[in-house]
């Protein structure tokens, strides 16, 4: 089959990679860029400052297809042109519009890392964590005028280990993806591939998460919730330390063995870089690392921490 592949990131090299271990033809990729840049600026940003995507793709000498949008006529012109079966989408901004979803031979298939029907949406790598599931995977399915609500045809497992961070998690499922890619093909060739529609019931959609959820909470949090969202932010956002008017970051925590009767959010122990700061559930996390937000105030968190920070007094 001929296929183009629409992507970024690691999901778009994944894909990649994976049909191309395959007998199937790779005749084009799409790539972000084309959406992110106007026409100049990405020539200025491919000749100076090409993506770790364009370098894959230039090193397996695939067509770049040229497009302000897959929504765009020049996009399903080429993928006309390039006599397209299959469009097979990893990781992507815009919502497919039904004249492109139509326009390849056979099908346009995303897929998306989560176990639809649960955790629909952009980033559910983030949400599985929060939520302490000790499960998750890929699905790959139809595409429809809807996010992530196609019928599926492929789907694979894989653990949620104790120390998951959302990047961790992000390279497992797309590994997954890489190895799953070849079996969807083969099933689809050999037309054993059902589709199945989604259960509706049993369905979740999350949003992008909002900025305030990185602001830790010791008063209404307790460690495991904090660390676990500490992992689910990584590397997305950086969770903030709040402090009178001010917000720290931090490079490490680690949670202490020793409890203490002090109140949720109290600064038990300081020193020149580092806060031990007490959780809703008396356990006490040391944040180490520490850097005040704001720049250029930021060059001064040594001394602010000496002169302006107390233990005793709350992070809030």
């Amino acid at each position: 089959m001929n296929i183009v592949v629409v992507g970024y990131g690691e999901m778009l090299d994944a894909i990649i990679a994976g049909i191309n271990s395959t007998k199937h033809t790779i005749v084009g990729v799409f790539r972000h860029e084309n959406v992110v840049y106007n026409p100049v600026n990405r020539i200025l940003h491919d000749l100076f400052k090409p993506s770790n995507n364009l370098l894959f793709i230039r090193s397996l000498e695939l067509y770049d297809i040229k497009a302000k949008s897959v929504n765009s006529e020049k996009f399903r012109e080429e993928v006309k042109r390039l006599d397209t079966d299959l469009i097979i989408v990893g990781s992507w901004s815009e919502k497919f519009s039904i004249q492109t979803i139509n326009t390849p031979k056979v099908a346009c298939i995303n897929v998306h890392p989560s176990l639809l029907p649960k955790y629909r949406g952009p980033n559910p790598y983030i949400q599985v964590i929060k939520n302490m599931e000790n499960k998750t995977g890929i699905t790959f399915h139809l595409m429809d005028v809807n996010y992530d609500t196609g019928a599926m045809l492929l789907q694979a497992e894989t653990d949620i280990s104790e120390e998951e961070t959302g990047l961790s998690l992000k390279l497992k499922c797309t590994e997954l993806a890489r190895k799953q890619v070849p079996v969807l093909l083969n099933g689809l060739m050999k037309k054993i591939a059902n589709s199945v529609s989604q259960n509706e019931k049993e369905s979740s959609y999350y949003h992008n998460v909002p900025i305030s959820d990185s602001i830790i909470n010791f008063e209404e949090q307790s460690s495991i919730e904090i660390t676990r969202n500490i992992r689910a932010f990584t590397p997305w956002v950086q969770c903030h330390i709040p402090y009178n008017n001010e917000f720290f970051t931090f490079k490490i925590y680690k949670v202490m063995e020793k409890t203490s009767k002090k109140a949720p959010g109290t600064i038990v122990k300081k020193t020149n870089d580092a806060l031990y700061i007490v959780c809703k559930d008396s356990t006490v996390i040391k944040f180490s690392g520490l850097r005040l937000k704001r720049p250029l105030i930021n060059l001064f968190t040594t001394l602010y921490i000496k002169k302006f920070v107390k233990t005793e007094t709350k992070a809030v």
